[in-house]
């Protein structure tokens, strides 16, 4: 045996035979993703790095002008007695960025209903996971031109169905009270849909803070405010069927008008979004959420919507954290491909973000040093949005 004390051997290295020979196999396998890596994105990040404090119009060579760029793009200036931003179009795609982000719970929470609908043990259940899967292997740019088609005011498909079915109801007085009359019912459910979704995350973040409501005042809060949807909207009764009344005969130009561009292009893109990976990730989270906790639960007299708060909903809260944080990324991300082929950015810079205003300032501005800058604000605002995310989000995710 070794004493004590005594200082350890150290191993040397055979550099002849099979363990060099195997060594540089290694170095082998790993040097063409290195090679890549290096070539396609180190080395253009530290170059981006570099041009983000030059000014280059690729016609001529970088020249250097430290912090202008930075300056430029999210600064102030005085004007006329007024603090206007040396560049408003930035803040105003990144306004539209953020905007876009709304559809991110939205498309979470449709996720969510998907795969607990495709959980249940149903005959036929593969065929269905199949049909919801598909359109998000479906080409990005041929799903984006038919949307761009069912969009168009005057021969899109959706405008023809709204005309069409417009002259129908609105040509009997009845029907269209009674049609005014659904519609309301629906917006009405919509609204109480909501605030209880609301009121329900508030439940659930106060119990994780050990801030515990007594479960009949989230029901007589639901039911407050339940009433008083539908009696503003009863209070609102004219302007609410002279309003579909003029809907339905004049449909609108939904993505000519700056009003209704950025909601279009959401609720296209919540289309896209639910029923893929995101779906996916739910349908495994629910799989994996052991059979004995929910007969734990029943035995303890819980109900479905009980169950659902208390085991399934921690239980799947690592994937809910993980599709938040990369939806986050994402939303800063996106939006170029959209802008590009739909909208053109318009109408009236609307739909434009920050990666459409990237684009348009790099390769037709020409313009590399300040399109780097615009990169690295990204960069650095996602990483913030993460760590902060991370630290917040983290306490309330069950990793058991």
């Amino acid at each position: 045996m070794p004493k004590k004390n005594e200082p350890k051997k150290r191993s040397k290295i055979n550099w002849s035979g099979n363990a060099f020979r195997e060594t540089v196999a290694a170095y082998g396998f790993l040097m063409p993703n290195f090679i890549g890596f290096a070539i396609f994105t180190a080395i253009p990040v530290l170059v981006s790095l570099y041009m983000a404090f030059t000014y280059w119009n690729i016609f001529s060579k970088p020249v250097w002008i430290g912090l202008d760029n930075f300056r430029s793009l999210l600064w102030f200036r005085h004007d006329s007695g007024h603090l206007v931003a040396n560049d408003p179009f930035f803040w105003q795609y990144l306004y539209n960025t953020v905007f876009f982000m709304i559809g991110i719970p939205l498309g979470m929470a449709g996720n969510l209903i998907l795969a607990l609908m495709l959980n249940q043990k149903i005959k036929g259940v593969v065929f269905f996971r199949t049909i919801y899967f598909l359109p998000s292997v479906s080409a990005g740019v041929a799903l984006l031109i038919l949307w761009k088609y069912l969009f168009n005011s005057e021969v899109g498909l959706l405008n023809q169905f709204i005309r069409n079915a417009g002259s129908v109801i609105y040509a009997s007085k009845p029907l269209a009270l009674l049609f005014t009359l659904l519609c309301a019912v629906v917006l009405g459910l919509l609204i109480i849909g909501a605030i209880a979704a609301v009121l329900g995350l508030l439940l659930w973040i106060c119990e994780k803070l050990k801030i515990y409501w007594h479960e009949s005042l989230y029901k007589t809060l639901v039911v407050i405010a339940g009433a008083a949807v539908y009696i503003l909207i009863a209070m609102s009764w004219n302007v609410i069927f002279r309003s579909i009344g003029n809907f339905m005969g004049t449909p609108p130009n939904w993505l000519g008008e700056v009003s209704l561009a950025k909601p279009s292009l959401i609720f296209m893109g919540i289309w896209g979004g639910i029923g893929g990976f995101g779906m996916i990730l739910y349908l495994a989270a629910l799989q994996g959420v052991p059979r004995s906790m929910y007969e734990a639960a029943e035995i303890d007299g819980a109900g479905g919507w009980k169950k659902f708060w208390s085991v399934t909903w921690p239980m799947i809260s690592p994937t809910t954290f993980y599709n938040l944080i990369m939806g986050i990324i994402g939303g800063f991300q996106g939006g170029f491909m959209m802008a590009k082929i739909m909208t053109g950015g318009g109408p009236v810079g609307s739909t434009t973000t920050l990666e459409y205003y990237l684009y348009t300032t790099a390769f037709e501005n020409f313009n590399m040093g300040y399109a780097s800058a615009i990169s690295w604000f990204i960069f650095i605002v996602v990483f913030i949005l993460t760590m902060i995310t991370w630290k917040i989000g983290g306490q309330l995710v069950n990793y058991e």
